[in-house]
């Protein structure tokens, strides 16, 4: 977590961040780079265009003097110099120098008087330049002051001079001697330079690109606050979703966990808890939330919190709890304290778990260790008594053949011979019920099995003035069980109901599908006179039985049989009103894997498996 924190920074990853910073200062860098290139740009064109113009001014005044030169030489007046006129368009503002030279750079006029006659322009081709025509520029540097702008081109006055206008030209240049004759014929070439003062463009350009920094900086500054915001924004979602599913989660998780759980703040006030420990405790939320836990907690859980103060860990115990109504139910308690990070206290967590089940399912655990060592020495005096019980039976035999004439011996002997076989009987019960139950599961039809053993017990009901009805869904499929041992158990609680109704009655059995648990569903109920409440909870004990004849095993064996197949036996009953027994079996899925077992092992004998070695032998 610590490392993963290193690498982000709200949720972002650090490259993410990074790379975005790069990219955006590119974006500026390029953008006013390009910004400063096209003020230079626009600035060279406006010295360009200003220096052109000076030109095309200068050779017009140029051109109308020569003009009224001419006049005032035919008219017998003075004459006009070129040097006056350059001295004059020097002197406006932003104008450093003037300057005319010939091709070979030879100066012929300058505004200032003291250069004539030096050199200007060695380093350019000028014989070009006097041919071209075209305004072309340079920037000069200037090491004590700004640098000049030059634009210079070639300095055409007029087009095509006559001889009189080329002597007027010299002589305007201040050259009084006529032509040499090489040079007659030829129309002299000069080239204009105009050098422009840089100094206030530069110092407009340098405030320009100065606040273009400025403005770029603002704007990156601002891009990137643009993009953190988004970040922000957008980690700020994220970590909002994802507390809020955390928030769904933990809550969905605590409120529907099987175990009860409560929250106590640091001042004693119950701040939340579950469905669980609601039920558990049997109070609402109304009745608890909000309130002092030592006013609404029973006094045992409020103990175990006090102790764990004293303690200042957490405290484990299980105990019996009284709860609103009375009950006692036990409770498996776990006390912890709770803390912040920086270790300040906050208050108490509470589990709590009810036991009530665990201890159910220890106690049938034990009911069937004690009942799987009954089955072992039950088996092993069953062996021993049988062998007796046949002498017994043959001697009883006997004796009955051979007094016929004597009616009183007879009668005992018959009597010996009866409570042998019922002796028999009882001892063929108890193996069967100790005896693993060998499970031969095949698709079977419930409906017939159940039609099957109303016919075998129908002649006994009419003899006792009782009415069968039945109630069987047409829509059950076969289910893989063991016939003989269902045909068993129902048989037997069939002949149950028929005893228990002495007087006559109603005898109903019914056949559905089970919802919750999903599965099947057999009612047997009748109308007799019912079980006591303070038996219903040992009638599938063995050897308890209320009946004078009864043996004890029967309903226990019911039991056993179910519980191979994975099912479950219920028995509601009230006296004098009659007793309902609802057999559920499992759904197909479950039964079809029994069946598998079955298959594989060759039985289901449950607990008893480890006893099969001993029975068999």
């Amino acid at each position: 977590m610590n490392k993963q924190d290193k690498k982000t920074w709200v949720g972002i990853p650090l490259w993410i961040i990074f790379g975005s910073a790069v990219i955006l200062s590119l974006i500026f860098i390029y953008w006013t780079v390009e910004n400063i290139n096209k003020q230079k740009e626009s600035m060279s064109h406006l010295f360009l265009e200003k220096g052109a113009a000076l030109i095309r001014s200068f050779e017009a005044g140029a051109r109308t003097g020569m003009m009224g030169m001419m006049g005032m030489m035919e008219g017998g007046g003075g004459g006009f110099r070129l040097q006056t006129l350059l001295t004059e368009t020097a002197q406006q503002p932003d104008i450093v120098y003037l300057i005319v030279t010939d091709e070979f750079g030879t100066i012929l006029a300058h505004n200032d008087p003291a250069k004539i006659g030096g050199t200007h322009g060695s380093s350019l081709d000028l014989e070009h330049l006097a041919r071209a025509g075209e305004v072309e520029s340079r920037q000069v540097k200037n090491p004590d002051g700004a640098d000049t702008f030059e634009v210079f081109r070639r300095f055409s006055p007029i087009q095509t001079p006559h001889r009189r206008q080329r002597n007027m030209m010299m002589s305007m240049m201040g050259r009084e001697t006529p032509m040499e004759p090489e040079e007659q014929g030829k129309t002299p070439a000069q080239i204009i330079f105009v050098g422009l003062d840089m100094g206030p463009i530069d110092a407009a350009r340098r405030e320009d690109t100065q606040h273009t920094v400025i403005m770029a900086v603002i704007l990156l500054l601002s891009g990137f606050a643009a993009i953190f915001s988004l970040f922000l924004a957008q980690a700020y979602r994220s970590t909002k979703t994802s507390l809020t599913r955390i928030k769904a989660f933990s809550d969905n998780l605590v409120e529907n966990m099987p175990i009860g759980l409560m929250a106590v703040d640091s001042d004693g006030t119950i701040a939340s808890f579950n469905q669980t420990a609601g039920a558990v405790l049997q109070l609402s939320a109304d009745e608890i939330l909000g309130r002092k836990a030592r006013e609404v907690l029973p006094n045992h859980l409020w103990r175990l919190v006090d102790q764990s103060e004293e303690v200042k860990g957490v405290i484990e115990k299980e105990l019996d709890c009284p709860i609103a109504d009375g009950k006692v139910i036990p409770l498996d308690i776990s006390v912890s304290l709770l803390e912040g990070g920086d270790g300040l206290f906050l208050g108490h967590i509470i589990l709590f778990r009810d036991m009530t089940e665990v201890q159910n399912l220890k106690r049938e655990i034990e009911t069937t260790q004690r009942l799987a060592s009954l089955g072992r020495i039950a088996a092993g005096i069953a062996h021993e008594i049988r062998n007796p019980l046949s002498s017994i039976k043959g001697f009883a035999t006997y004796f009955r053949e051979r007094y016929k004439d004597n009616p009183e011996d007879q009668k005992t002997a018959q009597i010996m011979v009866q409570e042998v076989e019922r002796l028999n009987r009882v001892i063929g019960q108890l193996l069967e019920f100790a005896r693993p139950v060998a499970m031969k599961l095949k698709p079977a039809s419930l409906k017939r099995l159940i039609q099957h053993s109303l016919r075998m017990v129908e002649g006994q009901a009419r003899e006792n003035n009782i009415k069968i009805t039945t109630n069987l869904s047409p829509d059950i499929k076969d289910f893989p069980l063991d016939q003989d041992r269902i045909n068993q158990v129902l048989l037997n609680l069939c002949l149950n109901a028929i005893e228990a109704m002495e007087g006559g009655g109603a005898l109903s059995v019914s056949l559905s599908e089970n919802e919750n648990p999903e599965g099947l569903k057999i009612v047997i109920s009748d109308t007799g006179k019912g079980i006591d409440k303070k038996d219903l909870d040992h009638i599938f004990d063995p050897y308890f039985t209320t009946k004078q004849s009864g043996t004890g095993l029967g309903l226990a064996i019911v039991h056993q049989i179910i519980s191979s197949h994975r099912g479950e036996v219920k028995v509601s009953s009230e006296p004098d009103r009659g007793t309902v027994v609802t057999i559920y079996l499992p759904p197909m899925g479950k039964i079809d894997i029994l069946s598998e077992k079955a298959n594989g092992e060759g039985n289901l004998a449950g607990p008893e498996n480890d006893n099969k070695k001993i029975n068999d032998k």
